[in-house]
């Protein structure tokens, strides 16, 4: 075995590499934004030629950052949340920063725990999803002081920066489209709200704008399904085989929305003759499914740019201050699973 390879390399030999200093192969690591590309190239080819691995855990006990950024969603199992993540990684990585991702399934307990974990790795900052979470999450961001955003939800009166669409922004929007068609008979089916306030404002606000409107959903009409296009299939058969069904589907994501579409074909109805139905998302796919779907688009990219840049900044310059919030308004897109009545029972 050759000298260089039974020899790990430090960062002295990096910087006789890269031709620089080692105070400059720090700052690569520390600081990247301060160097030129051209520089922060010749580096990182010499890190990769030498194999040089730095000790996090020794600078970190020095106070150096750690260049890493927590990032928190309720779970990864949906194309929405992965497209923001990938959007968020791909703006900090840009500046210098990895991300540790970690889902905590709606469990607001488990958040808490996860957090920890997350500060005991002495992350330089911390993503959340929505605006809720338990109050322990947040008296710990307060002790440790360190930068925080709320991303995917926006409020002005959030606790900490909150980044994100206005969800009762999206179900307003997605309610008064239906009322706008002529449909008073109308169902409604949303995920369980429990730990998803993303759920729970989007069903507030459509059962509020519904009954302005003079309609009240009845309680067989009000379905409670989990995120799958399987099980939401499976309740919207159940509902559009009942004597007694609605003209349009207020779906509280296009998750459920594709899944009642293929539960619509099932019970033999057409989409939109027969039925109406609706989502609040665009997620990808949902303009390709037939028919095309009518949704609220949520614009996941921007959000994850957005709270990327701010997070970052935060840990950069925190003499600046906390990030501000930013609402990414939601936006109506008309396709083709949604038209007026055709008939009223």
């Amino acid at each position: 075995m050759t000298e260089s390879k039974s020899k790990k390399a430090d960062i002295f030999t990096v910087s006789k590499a890269a031709r620089v200093s080692p105070s400059t192969v720090s700052r690569y690591f520390n600081h990247p934004e301060l160097l030129k590309p051209a520089t922060r190239k010749r580096i990182d080819s010499a890190v990769r030629k030498t194999g040089y691995i730095r000790n996090r855990a020794a600078q970190t006990i020095h106070g150096i950052r750690s260049g890493t950024i927590g990032v928190l969603v309720p779970t990864l199992d949906h194309a929405i949340f992965a497209e923001v993540v990938q959007a968020f990684s791909d703006t900090v990585s840009a500046n210098g920063f990895t991300i540790l991702l970690a889902s905590h399934g709606y469990d607001l307990q488990r958040e808490y725990a996860i957090l920890r974990k997350f500060l005991e790795h002495r992350v330089d900052g911390v993503i959340l999803t929505g605006l809720d979470h338990d109050e322990a999450v947040f008296q710990l961001l307060d002790s440790q002081e360190i930068p925080c955003v709320l991303m995917w939800n926006y409020s002005a009166t959030s606790r900490y920066p909150s980044i994100g669409a206005d969800n009762k922004q999206a179900g307003r929007l997605i309610a008064q489209h239906v009322l706008e068609l002529g449909h008073r008979r109308v169902a409604c089916m949303f995920p369980p709200t429990h730990g998803n306030d993303r759920a729970l404002a989007r069903r507030e606000i459509v059962l509020t704008t519904l009954r302005a409107a003079g309609i009240e959903i009845p309680k067989e009409w009000m379905l409670e399904t989990v995120y799958s296009i399987s099980e939401s299939k499976q309740d919207t058969k159940r509902l559009f085989l009942q004597k007694d069904r609605p003209t349009a589907l207020i779906c509280g994501n296009d998750i459920l929305a594709t899944g009642a579409l293929y539960g619509a074909t099932a019970s033999g109805l057409t989409v939109p003759d027969d039925v109406s139905i609706v989502g609040i998302g665009d997620f990808k796919g949902s303009s390709e499914i037939e028919p095309a779907l009518t949704t609220v688009r949520l614009p996941a990219r921007r959000i994850g740019q957005e709270a990327g840049d701010a997070i970052v900044s935060a840990i950069i310059d925190p003499a600046a201050g906390k990030a501000r919030s930013l609402n990414c308004a939601p936006e109506f897109v008309e396709r083709r699973s949604s038209a007026a009545v055709k008939w009223s029972g």
